[in-house]
């Protein structure tokens, strides 16, 4: 099913982030984890576990972790379980192995 693009953030719609507090406020979206392409996906053009930056899902994950003092991504403990699942999900379609910190999170 295509999807309509809203706001955009760096270049990225909301869909492209663990954490999209408000929809309609791009300050609010943490955690990017997909590349441009996704664009494309969310129109139906592409798959979008193929858009997935696996770089940046795994900077994502580390920055849920409490133990990256400095680093962690400022969320409420709901937002930290909703996004290691988020990003749990895509690990899990793409056949890798979790990170440690959404194997224990999730």
């Amino acid at each position: 099913m295509a999807r309509q693009m809203g706001r955009i953030k760096d270049g990225l719609p909301r869909e492209a982030f663990a954490i999209a507090g408000d929809p309609e406020n791009p300050d609010t979206w943490r955690l990017p984890h997909h590349k441009r392409s996704i664009g494309r996906a969310l129109k139906g053009d592409l798959d979008v576990e193929r858009t997935v930056d696996w770089d940046e899902a795994a900077t994502a994950a580390s920055a849920l972790s409490p133990l990256n003092r400095g680093k962690r991504v400022p969320a409420s403990p709901e937002e930290i379980l909703e996004a290691a699942n988020h990003l749990a999900g895509h690990y899990r379609k793409g056949n890798k192995s979790l990170p440690d910190i959404l194997a224990a999170l999730v």
